[in-house]
């Protein structure tokens, strides 16, 4: 969760302003709208399921990027949530989201899995990198595994992009959530 955090915060400082109305490859998501969805349940949701209270509507309304320093906001914010997960004993339980309960160690995970994909996300509709170590990228593969059919369900994600079995963890995890890991921007190139 950390070091999903750690990276999202550096990505997110690396959003110029000015691409905020970039697309991205999200349908129906430019920039804004895709990073206001990451910021909202990566850090503030993050949060609030550990205090199991639901999202605020005035948090679900905002729109995070209008705050010129949005990036750092998003960093405290962050270190917040995973600070509120240092209790081991709020991984134990159920948390319900009105949609019945959900263990609370797997919304955790799915919640670092949306760190590390949108941050992808992120990254690539800005020309940057996204790196994750391979034990991340192990738990973000085992999540869209588990929890695939779900994401397809609301449309979070499309259908799975073919990549070679010996594809490295983060790009299977990629491709297993409907994006194609070989999109150059996130490579750097």
């Amino acid at each position: 969760m950390g070091e999903c955090a750690a990276e999202a915060a550096r990505v997110a400082r690396g959003v110029p302003a000015e691409r905020l109305a970039d697309p991205t490859h999200c349908p129906g998501w430019d920039v804004r709208a895709l990073v206001n969805h990451w910021v909202l349940y990566t850090a503030y949701g993050l949060e609030h399921r550990a205090s199991r209270t639901p999202l605020p509507d005035e948090l679900t309304a905002r729109d995070f990027t209008a705050d010129p320093d949005w990036a750092r906001a998003y960093a405290a914010q962050l270190d917040r949530a995973v600070a509120a997960w240092a209790d081991p004993a709020v991984w134990e339980g159920d948390i319900d989201l009105g949609m019945g309960p959900f263990p609370a160690r797997d919304l955790a995970c799915m919640v670092i899995k949306e760190m590390a994909v949108h941050g992808w996300d992120v990254a690539v509709a800005t020309g940057q990198r996204y790196e994750v170590s391979e034990d991340a990228a192990r738990l973000v593969l085992d999540v869209v595994r588990e929890h695939g059919e779900l994401y397809r369900k609301y449309d979070g994600f499309a259908d799975p992009v073919p990549v070679p079995d010996d594809a490295p963890v983060f790009d299977r995890a990629l491709a297993l959530s409907g994006r194609d890991p070989r999109t150059t921007a996130a490579r750097g190139q």
